[in-house]
């Protein structure tokens, strides 16, 4: 294979992959973005709007860890193909809901969608050297955009066309899709024989530095995908603002930590990923107690800062991922997308309850900030105290 052939064959990749993962992301965001109408439709109370915007996080998270093994196991083109085809059917299915109980069945199905990222990682990272893993990475999860689709495109269908219209065009726009990647891409070559579930499985146990990673997934992912997805509710509750409008705001939100990742991937392959997400941890930890303001304005900065610092850091994360475990990605991808995924999950389910039992959601910030401290002392103690030699054998 010629250089050049090889280039192609990676951009080819690198943008079959992250147009998929738009695409996947868009259908799992499409829950939360209108959850605001869904809330009105079944006269819901905070705590029941905050289980149907989380279900289909849950799902998408719990399952990374396999998918992202069958993607390290049998290549990430047929797992990928795959879950696009069966992404279409919850979708469409939600279409013609009538019911909160049907809406909830179909959002938590609609919600494996959401392993995407770990089957694409997998995909990705096997094209590039590790030198150009962190940049290519972070492009691929640029594909976050389609969250941002999502909360800025479902509203505006929903008004002109009705809500169903969002889901049926979701699901076709998830068909098409899956038709292309089925037609167009390619596993890269593989240097090693492919290993056994099993012997993926043992590495989560021999590696503690995993579950590390996990940690920090769990705040920087996560709290990208909470707020993300409840930012729509939360600013329609606190500052009465329109569907549409709270829709645009999120959608900034969404689009500028989408933009931050592949810089962050960049910063973490010039200065390393560790680096990185020291001043990450750090900024998080200062700019999350803006957003526990009831001045829109401080909220906008701290909302804005933080999505900043959360793109850049997702990116470190998936720097280092590819760098300690370059033969087992799929499967630490998935297990630290999990986490991050559960990082989504359980962020809206204490803000429900934190509003509905104090009437605001400034405590739920409060802890957003104490974690960042708590992954900032981790980070420091792991990689920056510890010679990086040391680091593989934790």
């Amino acid at each position: 294979m010629s250089s050049s052939t090889n280039a192609h064959d990676q951009q080819r990749a690198l943008m079959l992959a992250t147009l998929a993962f738009a695409v996947c992301f868009a259908v799992w965001g499409s829950i939360s973005a209108l959850a605001p109408l869904f809330k009105q439709m079944y006269a819901l109370n905070a705590r029941q709007i905050s289980f149907l915007i989380a279900i289909p996080v849950l799902l998408g998270s719990t399952m990374r860890l396999p998918m992202g093994m069958l993607a390290d196991r049998f290549g990430g083109r047929s797992v990928f193909s795959i879950l696009l085809f069966f992404s279409v059917l919850p979708a469409v299915a939600i279409g013609f809901t009538h019911s909160f109980t049907a809406l909830v069945l179909w959002a938590f199905l609609l919600g494996l969608a959401g392993t995407s990222f770990s089957i694409g990682v997998a995909f990705t990272s096997k094209w590039f050297p590790p030198e150009r893993q962190g940049f290519a990475l972070g492009v691929y999860g640029a594909g976050n955009i389609g969250q941002s689709v999502a909360v800025f495109g479902g509203p505006l269908l929903a008004a002109h066309w009705g809500w169903q219209s969002v889901y049926w065009i979701f699901g076709g726009c998830a068909l098409l899709m899956a038709l292309g990647f089925v037609l167009l891409a390619r596993d890269a070559p593989r240097s090693l024989e492919a290993k056994t579930l099993k012997d993926s499985f043992q590495v989560l146990f021999r590696k503690p530095l995993s579950w590390v990673l996990s940690m920090f997934y769990f705040l920087t992912f996560g709290g990208f995908v909470a707020l993300g997805i409840y930012l729509p509710t939360l600013l329609k509750d606190t500052f009465h603002l329109s569907l549409q409008d709270a829709g645009i705001r999120t959608a900034g939100f969404v689009l500028l930590a989408t933009a931050m990742r592949p810089i962050g991937g960049s910063l973490s392959d010039h200065l390393g990923g560790s680096k990185i997400l020291t001043f990450v941890f750090l900024g998080i930890l200062m700019f999350s107690l803006g957003m526990t303001s009831s001045d829109l304005r401080y909220f906008r900065v701290g909302a804005l800062g933080t999505a900043v610092l959360l793109g850049i850091g997702n990116g470190a994360v998936f720097k280092l991922v590819p760098q300690y475990f370059p033969q087992e990605t799929g499967t630490v991808t998935g297990l630290v997308g999990a986490w991050g995924g559960l990082g989504g999950f359980f962020p809206p389910l204490v803000l429900g309850a934190v509003k509905d039992a104090t009437g605001t959601y400034t405590q739920g910030f409060w802890y957003l900030s104490g974690f960042a401290f708590i992954c900032l002392l981790t980070n420091y103690i792991v990689f920056q105290h510890k010679h990086r030699a040391a680091v593989a054998t934790v």
